[in-house]
């Protein structure tokens, strides 16, 4: 057993109060190094009538770990804590405690973990209804022009080349009016990019952040919006910049005209007065040098006090879901503690999403975010379905990586992306192959999380990185592409018809292996319910033998398969009910369910 490859540590995602009544217990082992793991667990004022081995189930694993979980209701609401870890030949045993690792169980418990008490406020619960959402992604100004009257001067004709700077007339009514589709579609969650009145097409150089920008329609109009969907059961998530303004926001226009002597000279950070750009550097901090967007100083009470007033009023009288932050990372993370407390007491079951790219566990804590965009999610998908720069056992292990880096309710609330307004196209990244798109798009839509469809790609919209994928929506049937169409709409109707595509139970059966890198079977549980999808990611037809976990099934049913795939070609093995035989056409998937003789087990 390789003792240096074994961790743990309090708190974060390895030992963290999962509700008001259960403690998660994780720990980390070399690959294949152990046969089993148990956890000891007691009280530390009840040691000798509390203390028990608890077994400790197999996580995820990556290429060069496995991760071990384990739940445990304490019966005061602490615990103090040991692993005792068995070698993958069944006889060595080693004990970790806080203070390293022993032969023998310690009578006394004091060198022991700790995990001192579940305090019910910091339990982070994420809303309950964001693990049910199907998201999807709007760009106000090219999604449907509704109201020609308020479209800009210089409008120009619907579906014609986006450029950075020109503008079609989406609007909110074009919204409201398309409805219908976003319903029928099974989308029960919307995120709008931003709609606060701005210079730009795209709107994050905000001007005045409480008003609907004019060429969208009225804060009133965004109220009907809101209550349009909420009638039809879909909530509304609105984009917040509050890292910076516009330059045409007026305290900037107020510090450009009077300099240090504006009374809004400490709003926004400067290094040198007068404000100006010297080589094409501003002498004030913005967002990625853009001079158009000078960064919010939000240490600055006043600054606070403004923007948590947004926050408050867009939810509390317009009646919106929750926010997603942009360039959040970029914020300092008291700003965020307070505004998490303003949000949650207007009300307590907004969603509260942060963009960030990377590793995102300190803004994960239950004291600021309770999702971020999940990029590393992402990636993963995109290399395996769409970049084909990694086999099915590499996207197996950065799935499996990701699982272990969070508690389980970050993965449950995750919001799991595969394009949007900052990226190309899911389609052009899949080189038009609308068959590897759907693999790429079943994969996010079977996955724990909360995954989010940009505008168009149900219609198999094309377009590479920014302006190209702020094309115009295609609304004409004859120009979209109905076979893409109607396949999400099954697939995001099978996701909201069984529960356990989405729990946090997921289980590769198989990634690849020799000649198969891109195969690929998982299973999906939530009590009772269990599924199976297998796919196949290449251009070459494949027969997968699987050997699955024992249960006395009677037969898999298909549930949903791609075109030349179907219940014939997925069966039992004769005489051998663990194990499964499948056939997968190149760029095929099928989706099955067990039926069990004994739903009991």
């Amino acid at each position: 057993m390789l003792l240096e490859a074994i961790y743990h540590r309090p708190k974060h995602n390895w030992s963290y109060a999962y509700d008001q009544q259960t403690i998660h217990l994780r720990i980390r082992t070399k690959r294949d190094d152990c046969l089993k793991v148990e956890a000891v667990v007691g009280d530390k004022y009840a040691w000798d009538s509390t203390v028990q081995s608890v077994p400790m189930g197999l996580l995820s694993s990556d290429e060069l770990f496995d991760y071990w979980e384990t739940s445990v209701v304490p019966p005061y609401r602490r615990l103090r804590y040991a692993f005792r870890l068995t070698g993958a030949d069944g006889e060595a045993s080693v004990i970790m405690t806080e203070k390293g690792f022993v032969k023998q169980l310690p009578d006394n418990p004091n060198t022991f973990f700790d995990f001192p008490f579940i305090n019910p406020i910091d339990v982070f619960e994420p809303p309950a209804w964001v693990k049910d959402a199907v998201f999807y992604q709007i760009f106000p100004e090219r999604f449907a022009n509704g109201d020609p009257s308020i479209s800009p001067d210089n409008v120009e004709e619907w579906g014609g080349e986006p450029t950075p700077t020109n503008f079609f007339g989406g609007d909110l009514q074009g919204v409201i009016n398309q409805l219908d589709h976003i319903a029928e579609l099974g989308i029960n969650a919307i995120y709008f990019t931003p709609l606060f009145e701005a210079t730009t097409n795209h709107k994050y150089d905000t001007q005045d952040y409480m008003k609907v920008d004019p060429h969208f329609g009225t804060n009133e109009k965004l109220k009907e919006l809101v209550e349009a969907c909420h009638a039809r059961g879909i909530r509304v998530l609105l984009d917040a910049v509050f890292n910076h303004s516009g330059r045409t926001f007026p305290p900037f226009v107020d510090a450009q005209k009077n300099g240090q002597s504006s009374k809004y000279a400490d709003w926004f950070h400067v290094r040198e007065w007068p404000l100006k750009v010297i080589d094409g550097i501003p002498t004030y901090e913005t967002f990625a040098f853009e001079p158009h967007m000078p960064k919010l100083n939000t240490e600055n009470p006043e600054v606070k006090q403004y923007l948590f007033e947004v926050a408050r009023y867009w939810i509390e009288e317009i009646g919106i879901d929750g926010w997603r932050l942009d360039v959040a990372n970029e914020v300092d993370h008291q700003f965020w503690r307070e505004f998490r407390a303003i949000v949650k007491a207007v009300n307590p079951e907004a969603y509260i999403l942060g963009e960030i790219w990377h590793d995102s566990m300190m803004w994960l804590q239950g004291d600021q975010f309770d999702a971020v965009m999940n990029y590393p999610f992402t990636n993963a998908v995109l290399d395996f379905f769409a970049y084909q720069t990694i086999d099915a056992t590499a996207f197996a292990n950065a799935i499996g990586s990701q699982l272990a880096a969070y508690s389980q309710q970050v993965t449950m609330a995750a919001f799991n992306l595969l394009d949007s307004h900052d990226t190309p196209r899911l389609l052009t990244l899949c080189e038009d192959n609308a068959d590897a798109m759907k693999l790429a798009a079943l994969f996010q839509l079977t996955y724990p999380g909360t995954p989010c469809i940009y505008y168009g790609d149900e219609v198999g919209m094309d377009g590479e990185g920014d302006p190209d994928c702020r094309k115009c929506m295609v609304w004409k049937p004859e120009e979209q592409n109905a076979d893409l169409l109607q396949f999400y709409k099954e697939a995001i109707a099978l996701r909201h018809q069984y529960a356990a595509l989405r729990s946090s139970d997921i289980r590769f059966v198989h990634a690849g292996g020799s000649g198969e890198e891109g195969t690929l079977a998982y299973e999906r549980r939530d009590g009772d319910e269990r599924l199976l999808i297998a796919m196949n990611a290449r251009g070459a037809a494949a027969d997968l033998q699987l050997t699955l976990e024992a249960a006395p099934t009677a037969d898999w049913s298909t549930l949903f398969a791609s075109a030349g795939n179907n219940s014939g070609q997925a069966a039992l093995t004769s005489g051998q009910p663990s194990a499964l035989a499948i056939h997968l056409p190149p760029y095929s998937f099928i989706v099955l369910k067990a039926e069990t003789k004994n739903p009991s087990i």
